[in-house]
């Protein structure tokens, strides 16, 4: 297993926790994106990443994000297919009930996450990468 996909697994270890504080694994430019879903945008550094994330997590009670699976697309990216489960704050949905599965790709250099793009949408991160499930 390469270094870069054990950096990766690690962050999921926390996110399976609800541990979304620890940011050690990120580089202090890291850029940021969600594709799309709910509340699509662009943040970079570590303060403009907490602020996105600050904005989705606000939004769940016991909010988690579990891997299905790891796939290494190259040198330098790691793409995980992943699933949301959690409860909205103000509608009382469960993730379960809604589309809960989604990508993200890392992009890693020099044991650090430099660039994440999220995806709500499973199957757009496939066709975007030109994948298959």
């Amino acid at each position: 297993m390469s270094a870069n996909l054990d950096l990766v697994r690690s962050i999921y270890a926390d996110w399976g926790r609800g541990d979304f504080k620890t940011a050690g694994w990120a580089h202090p430019e890291i850029e940021y994106v969600h594709v799309d879903g709910p509340a699509p945008g662009r943040w970079t550094g570590l303060a403009g990443m907490a602020e996105g994330w600050r904005g989705w997590l606000g939004a769940w009670k016991g909010y988690r994000v579990e891997a299905d699976e790891y796939r290494e697309l190259d040198a330098e990216r790691v793409l995980v297919l992943h699933r949301f489960t959690g409860r909205g704050k103000r509608s009382g949905l469960e993730l379960d009930q809604m589309q809960t599965r989604g990508a993200s790709v890392y992009y890693v250099r020099d044991k650090v996450v430099t660039r994440m793009v999220a995806y709500w949408d499973r199957d757009r991160a496939l066709a975007d990468l030109g994948l298959k499930e």
